[in-house]
C-alpha cells in the first residue's frame, strides 16, 4: 500500500470507515461466491427473510424494514426476483395498499444452496476472533445497528 494511502491510527479506529470496509469486503466476497446461483447478496437476504418468516409471505413494507432500505430500492429488487421466478407478489388479503411477497420453490432452492456458502463464509470470517468472543461481537454489532437506526429515527423527528 502506498505510504500516503496507508491508514493512520486515527482512521483505522473510527466506526464508519471500519464498518464500511468490513461490509464492503464481506459483500463483495459473498457476491463472488453466489454469482453462479444468479442472485445478489441483497436478494439472498430477502430470500432468507422469506424462508425464515411467515409461510404466507411477508409484506413489502416488512421486507423494506428488515433490509433497512427504501421502498423504491426494494420494489426494484423484488421485480427482478419475481421475473426470475424466485418470489411472487400478490395483493395483501386484508390491506389493499400492501403486497405480500412469497418465496417460490426456485427461490427456496437457490437460497438453500447460498445458505451453505454464507455459513461457510461466516465461519471463515469469524475464525479470526477467538471462539469465546464471537457471540459477543455479533451482539455488539446488533447493538450498533439498533443505535444507528434509532439515531436515524431521531433525526427524522
Amino acid at each position: 500500500m502506498p505510504k500516503d494511502l496507508a491508514p493512520t491510527q486515527n482512521t483505522t479506529r473510527r466506526l464508519p470507515p471500519l464498518l464500511r470496509r468490513a461490509w464492503y469486503s464481506l459483500n463483495q466476497t459473498f457476491r463472488q461466491r453466489i454469482a453462479h446461483l444468479g442472485i445478489t447478496p441483497d436478494q439472498y437476504s430477502i430470500l432468507r427473510w422469506l424462508h425464515e418468516g411467515d409461510p404466507r409471505g411477508l409484506t413489502q413494507q416488512t421486507i423494506t424494514d428488515l433490509m433497512a432500505s427504501d421502498p423504491n430500492t426494494i420494489t426494484s429488487i423484488l421485480k427482478r426476483m419475481e421475473k426470475a421466478n424466485l418470489i411472487t407478489r400478490r395483493a395483501h388479503e386484508t390491506d389493499r395498499r400492501a403486497r405480500r411477497v412469497k418465496l417460490e420453490s426456485e427461490g427456496n432452492r437457490r437460497f438453500l444452496k447460498a445458505f451453505d456458502l454464507a455459513h461457510e463464509l461466516q465461519g471463515q470470517i469469524l475464525a479470526v476472533i477467538p471462539a469465546a468472543r464471537r457471540s459477543r461481537l455479533l451482539q455488539d454489532l446488533e447493538l450498533i445497528a439498533n443505535a444507528c437506526a434509532l439515531a436515524q429515527s431521531d433525526e427524522r423527528e
